[in-house]
């Protein structure tokens, strides 16, 4: 189910249970899915009311979208987990849910990188609008803000998905048994495996990719907003406090749930390798290890509403104007209930 599994594991995955893997996470993802189909529910029926009229809205109206489809495969892994459904499940699993789960992580990451890139130009290319206009030119990073510039974008990353997600789909196409089933490598065709590598070598690439690019976006618009607070007259001071907030919600999320994953795949990738020289005891612990920081990068999907809420001013505004108009009709309709005793 890991991206990086080798077609020849020194041992079955299965081995490797334990009360963390098989009791603890099972439960947690359950919360997590109840919780995130609520939050992201919300989200959604938020966002899809709201017009696309900039790129910062395009972009979060995706990442829930990404959400979605990464919530959708979370009761396959609780099933596999509690060991219900069998090995036909593990089968489906392998051949869809896992492939799903990964893409949209990594479509979400994408979406992470767009919006914080988005946020950089907004906050620190604004602040020098009056240099780039005495120079009678534009820069094409403003591009990221145009709504149309957006979907593109969207669509492109989109496009990227169906890429990695299909073919992994279609090249698991190897009959299935009890004993197969529990290595989704061997359901691969060869082809299947080398493309396999191929679009987990790209995933990773891309994390590593945005990883730098969110670090240097705060770190310059932190920079930004130290300047303004030590400036005498700063009209901007106020937005640029607020943009710093936002920004940083995206980076603790990115951090928490993201680098641990990433950072422990390097080891236990080298664990699964044959004649890698790992003990069968540390390929245990890096097991562990890995499926708990899978468990945080599955717990996006609960922390990305915070990153909405913080981050778009006209998602705040609906939402807090729903739940007074609800406060409202639940005191009319309480009072009414009282006047007619």
């Amino acid at each position: 189910m890991d991206p990086f599994n080798s077609t020849r594991l020194p041992t079955n995955q299965s081995d490797f249970s334990s009360i963390f893997t098989h009791q603890l996470l099972p439960p947690l993802y359950f919360v997590i899915c109840v919780v995130g189909v609520a939050l992201n529910g919300v989200a959604a029926w938020i966002f899809f009311r709201v017009p696309g009229d900039c790129g910062l809205v395009v972009y979060l109206k995706n990442m829930v979208v990404a959400d979605l489809l990464m919530l959708s495969t979370f009761p396959f892994r609780v099933a596999a987990q509690l060991g219900l459904g069998g090995w036909r499940l593990h089968v489906i699993i392998c051949r869809y849910t896992a492939v799903l789960f990964y893409s949209s992580m990594y479509v979400g990451i994408l979406f992470m990188g767009f919006i914080s890139l988005e946020r950089y130009v907004k906050i620190v290319h604004h602040a020098s609008s009056s240099c780039r206009s005495r120079l009678g030119g534009t820069s094409s990073l403003h591009l990221l803000q145009s709504p149309g510039f957006a979907r593109v974008l969207a669509l492109l990353t989109w496009s990227l998905l169906l890429l990695g997600v299909l073919p992994n789909a279609v090249l698991t196409s190897r009959l299935a048994d009890e004993q197969s089933s529990r290595h989704c490598m061997q359901l691969k065709t060869p082809l299947g495996v080398q493309w396999h590598r191929v679009s987990t070598f790209v995933s990773v690439s891309l994390f590593w990719v945005t990883l730098p690019v969110l670090a240097f976006c705060y770190a310059s618009i932190a920079r930004r907003v130290y300047q303004s607070y030590r400036r005498v007259r700063c009209d901007n001071s106020d937005v640029c406090r607020k943009s710093n907030r936002s920004i940083f919600s995206i980076l603790a999320v990115f951090f928490i749930c993201f680098v641990p994953y990433h950072v422990c795949r390097v080891p236990y990738t080298l664990s699964q390798m044959p004649a890698s020289g790992f003990g069968r005891d540390a390929c245990f612990l890096l097991f562990q290890v890995k499926e708990g920081t899978l468990f945080l990068s599955a717990l996006n999907v609960c922390l990305d509403p915070v990153i909405y809420f913080l981050m778009c001013r006209t998602f705040r505004e609906s939402l807090l104007r729903k739940l007074s108009g609800r406060e409202r009709r639940r005191s009319l309709s309480s009072g009414q209930s009282l006047s007619k005793i």
